[in-house]
């Protein structure tokens, strides 16, 4: 890849986590399973959670999104694993600062991701409270469709 020119305002992480995401899939057995979902459009992103203790052991997510949505991802599973909570709860601002000039429509993706992940420790917190309780759903304020009818490209 050392020879193709990146596209205008994308860095070489973005693009290895673009071609090659990391963390994509299902999880078996997971101690949280978050949803975000964007009823306008109709997508969504699973976040799976295995936690030993406080401690992020493995995470992974599946979507029907865009590219802007699996890049995130990617980014994200790769920074939370092996880390405890508090980090990755902190780990939201860091992904948000890397974001700083992502449009619009860039920033609502990776706040669909984010947010399934919070939605995956509400579901980790119910269940260990005696909820029964299959996955956590947040709805998402915000679309992804932010351009309306001009995004039917």
């Amino acid at each position: 890849m050392q020879n193709i020119e990146l596209p205008e305002g994308m860095n070489p992480e973005t693009l290895e986590h673009l071609m090659n995401p990391k963390n994509y899939g299902k999880l078996d057995n997971p101690s949280g399973v978050g949803v975000a979902v964007d009823e306008k459009t109709g997508e969504y992103v699973i976040f799976y959670t295995i936690l030993h203790g406080d401690i992020v052991k493995e995470t992974k997510f599946a979507t029907n999104g865009c590219q802007d949505t699996v890049v995130v991802g990617s980014m994200f599973t790769e920074m939370i694993i092996n880390h405890d909570v508090h980090y990755a709860q902190n780990a939201i601002k860091t992904m948000n600062a890397k974001l700083g000039g992502a449009t619009e429509q860039q920033q609502i993706c990776a706040d669909m991701v984010l947010s399934a992940f919070v939605a995956s420790m509400m579901n980790y917190e119910n269940l260990q409270n005696g909820q029964a309780e299959e996955m956590h759903v947040l709805k998402m304020k915000e679309s992804c469709d932010t351009q309306g009818e001009e995004n039917n490209e």
